[in-house]
């Protein structure tokens, strides 16, 4: 092989490298963003109000808790269920607590089940919109507020949803030193 065949090949395995890590740095984002519009993979919907449309017909909500191995705090939901209208603006809570003597950040991720209902939940307001911080002791209720959206009767999947699953994981997050000793947050009430 001559040089400069060499060096065309070699130019053209550069490229693919180049164009497979591109892709690879743009498939994390381009999910997310496919989860966000469709609601694949149980990504919800945000909302800064309720739904003007409220449907005699009712859906139960049932609410899950987790938390990553290690992670110090207790986290559950104050109530594993409740039935809604469909359309009407639910309000439940979460309680965390923290058994140890230092101040511990954490952020919640979270999913709804089944998958297919992701795109018809929507949340108002959310705990898990921001960092939480629990002082040494400290136990408090966080609310999370929510509807399903009344599209979810003609979907040709979702109007055979009955039940659906709210799930929220706590993750330890690094707080800064300068906001180690600040335990408020607007989404939540403490006990």
């Amino acid at each position: 092989m001559s040089l400069q065949g060499k060096q065309k090949t070699l130019t053209q395995l550069l490229g693919v490298v180049v164009v497979m890590g591109a892709m690879a740095w743009a498939a994390v984002p381009a999910y997310n963003l496919f989860c966000k519009v469709t609601g694949f993979g149980g990504t919800t919907d945000v909302a800064e109000t309720g739904s003007d449309v409220i449907l005699d017909k009712t859906i139960k909500v049932r609410f899950d808790a987790s938390k990553e191995r290690d992670f110090p705090w207790e986290f559950k939901p104050v109530a594993h269920e409740m039935e809604i209208r469909i359309g009407e603006t639910g309000l439940a809570f979460y309680e965390a607590y923290n058994p140890t003597d230092r101040v511990i950040a954490g952020t919640a991720s979270y999913n709804v089940v089944p998958y297919d209902a992701g795109g018809f939940f929507t949340k108002i307001d959310c705990f898990c919109f921001e960092m939480q911080v629990l002082q040494p002791g400290e136990r408090v209720q966080m609310p999370v507020s929510f509807y399903v959206d009344p599209e979810i009767v003609t979907d040709r999947e979702g109007q055979y949803i009955h039940t659906i699953t709210l799930s929220y994981t706590f993750h330890p997050a690094d707080l800064p030193e300068e906001q180690a000793g600040l335990a408020t947050t607007s989404t939540r009430t403490v006990n």
